[in-house]
């Protein structure tokens, strides 16, 4: 299978080593803007300036992992040109474009996959299957802040010029939501901050909202970027019912900037009227083998043949309620979100 890989920052080097790895998949090109250090065995591979450049490869598969904004065009460019793509999330950064992108994939047949990674680690499955078995409604408590310097936090500026942290991360955290409870989504409340004088005056660096569904389901979810952001509860991961709670216990999480620490979860805790059960999750994989395990996912799709159409309607519906968080911090109003 040709891929193309566009995007070589953290994201996209991952998701190439895990082609480079992988034995149904031969690397055809690695496109990006500048020329960038590359980790062992990507450096004989071609280069190219240019996603149209890249295209003319003629891949079978492209792995899109650039800045948001590019997402949309890149990857109907891509299936247009005849190939399965996998997008790094968000989808886009509106609703229209995720829809564009979802709607190309259905008319042309391709496979879409984004990348939702938390939905290949065995740790945050077991999380969701507990939870869903005590039942609902829900009160879901996440968050994920980060204190980043240095290169992490020019990378965060960079993101920050065209996505919030509650957009680029919270779609994640959503998407694990919406895995938990049936319930529909109804409305969003958000406020925010800016924290710094680094970032574009409309944009901000603090971030956070409550989502209510139409069973009584309500949501929190936090994050903040930056030199200023604290470490204390920087990784909150509970969710509540009227039948007990399930929580990620505190363990083994490392600073809040440590890629790795962000989908570790070191044991889960259960806790009912009955009493507390703690379950332990030895041998969790990292950051690069769920990269691995994510492409490898994406090319078992298209052997496959595997219906996505889930997949790409629940990537539309977390973005969704995410950019109306964005709407309801810059405007101080509640959005109501209708039909999804």
């Amino acid at each position: 299978m040709r891929v193309l890989i566009a995007g070589l920052g953290n994201m996209g080097r991952s998701h190439a080593l895990a082609y480079h790895n992988h034995p149904d998949a031969e690397i055809v090109g690695l496109v990006n803007r500048s020329d960038v250090p590359l980790p062992d065995g990507l450096e004989a591979y071609p280069r190219f300036a240019t996603f149209e450049e890249g295209l003319s490869t003629n891949p079978d598969l492209v792995c899109i992992a650039t800045y948001s904004d590019s997402h949309a065009d890149y990857a109907i460019a891509a299936m247009e040109a005849g190939a399965d793509v996998f997008i790094e999330k968000p989808l886009a950064t509106n609703v229209d474009d995720a829809l564009r992108v979802t709607e190309t994939a259905k008319r042309l047949g391709r496979k879409l996959v984004v990348g939702y990674i938390l939905r290949h680690h065995p740790s945050w499955m077991r999380l969701i299957k507990e939870a869903r078995s005590l039942g609902g409604p829900y009160v879901f408590r996440l968050n994920l802040n980060q204190q980043s310097d240095g290169e992490t936090w020019k990378t965060h500026k960079a993101l920050m010029e065209t996505t919030s942290p509650i957009v680029d991360c919270g779609v994640h955290y959503v998407d694990v939501m919406c895995q938990i409870t049936d319930a529909k989504p109804v409305r969003v409340n958000g406020m925010g901050l800016r924290l710094s004088d680094e970032i574009a005056p409309d944009m901000y660096n603090y971030g956070q909202f409550q989502v209510y569904f139409d069973d009584g389901t309500i949501g929190w979810y936090e994050a903040g970027w930056g030199p200023m952001i604290s470490e204390t509860a920087f990784f909150v991961k509970d969710i509540i019912s009227p039948n007990g709670a399930v929580s990620i216990t505190d363990g083994n999480k490392g600073q809040s900037d440590d890629v790795d620490g962000h989908t570790k979860v070191g044991a889960i805790l259960v806790h009912t009227r009955d009493g507390d059960r703690e379950i332990e999750m030895p041998g969790e994989p990292g950051h690069q083998e769920l990269c691995d395990a994510e492409q490898a996912y994406m090319i078992r799709a298209i052997q496959e043949d595997i219906d996505l159409s889930r997949n790409m309607s629940d990537a539309v519906q977390s973005l969704r309620i995410c950019l109306a968080a964005d709407e309801s911090i810059r405007t101080g109003k509640p959005v109501e979100l209708g039909d999804i």
